[in-house]
């Protein structure tokens, strides 16, 4: 008898024991969700990898096909449209899409950024110096970015007429030059993408005059895991294995950060992992480091502060004032609050 018939014999005789005491003997195949993030596999979106490949996603009982993004105005769009089951991208262009179509039953289920990423940037030596000056001015930016959607909540809390505005729709790695070469005034974006890219491109901080929407009236949370309410009801495992298994890895991300890189560079072989950790670190200080997180975790949602972001969207945009921040957020997926806690 050879060794190899030797184990298969006892390997048949492991699998007529596990019929007799009635264990399975294949493996159950896992629920597959496929998942959208905001946008290219950069520093902040490396949570996403940690979770997936420590394995966090397994042991929460779901297989999840991660997908980059091409900006958070994208994944309501994709989600609702059937492409992706969920996704992950910034708060206010779901609710803007929601009010517009409200049948599609999105909404969050984590909201994993307390803070607002929403950003306007222009030339330091430019005579743009407040919001207002932007009037007559031309800004860049994907017709998805976030930044661009919600512009006209920031126009009208700062008194912008925003149709003296002139748009210039632009692929995503063609926003920074477009400023840097002074072909638009302006651009739009997450503040935790723009900032960095402009930096790698010959234009340092101290080049950058940025109005953080937060910092002008613009109280919205930021980015969040999204999908149906639909999904939700008929796969509540899923959805709860998916948000906390990302909980997991942006806990690890957040404490790790040498970590999340190396995940980072296994799935993107080319990245810049000193710029990308750069952008992580910078990321966290502005989007997840809150009093409000250090106090109570992920968990802790003000939905008082919800509702009025939630309400400038709609008074933005001219929409009949109908979302409450419940049919928004349904924090009924999350982990137990110690589980969320970053800091």
């Amino acid at each position: 008898m050879t060794v190899n018939r030797r184990h298969l014999l006892a390997g048949s005789a492991g699998l007529a024991a596990s019929a007799v005491l009635g264990a399975p003997a294949i493996t159950q195949t896992l629920p597959r969700v496929r998942f959208m993030m905001d946008w290219a596999w950069q520093g902040p979106q490396a949570f996403a990898l940690v979770a997936q490949q420590k394995g966090y996603f397994r042991e929460a009982g779901v297989e999840v096909q991660l997908d980059r993004g091409r900006g958070s105005g994208a994944v309501p769009v994709e989600i609702a449209g059937g492409n992706y089951q969920m996704g992950y991208g910034d708060l206010s262009p779901m609710v803007r899409f929601l009010a517009d179509r409200p049948e599609t039953g999105l909404q969050a289920v984590a909201i994993l950024a307390h803070a607002n990423a929403l950003a306007c940037t222009v030339r330091a030596d430019s005579n743009i110096r407040t919001p207002k000056d932007l009037e007559g001015k031309t800004l860049a930016a994907p017709e998805v970015d976030a930044g661009r959607q919600l512009f006209p909540a920031f126009a009208k809390v700062n008194g912008i007429d925003a149709s003296r505005i002139t748009w210039l729709s632009v692929a995503p790695d063609l926003r920074e030059p477009m400023l840097v070469q002074r072909r638009a005034d302006g651009i739009t974006g997450f503040i935790t993408s723009t900032l960095p890219s402009l930096e790698r491109i010959g234009m340092p901080a101290s080049q950058q005059r940025i109005f953080r929407y937060r910092e002008f009236g613009v109280p919205f949370y930021s980015s969040a895991i999204q999908t149906t309410r639909r999904f939700a009801d008929e796969n509540p495992a899923a959805v709860r294995g998916v948000v906390r298994a990302m909980i997991r890895g942006m806990r690890d991300a957040v404490r790790n950060p040498d970590e999340a890189m190396q995940a980072l560079q296994r799935h993107e072989a080319l990245t810049d992992v000193a710029a990308e950790r750069a952008r992580w670190i910078f990321n966290i200080a502005e989007l997840q480091d809150t009093p409000e997180v250090r106090a109570g975790g992920l968990a802790n949602v003000d939905m008082a502060r919800l509702q009025r972001g939630i309400t400038m969207v709609e008074e933005a945009f001219n929409l009949t004032p109908r979302l409450q921040a419940a049919q928004v957020y349904n924090a009924a997926f999350m982990p137990p609050r110690e589980d969320t806690m970053l800091f």
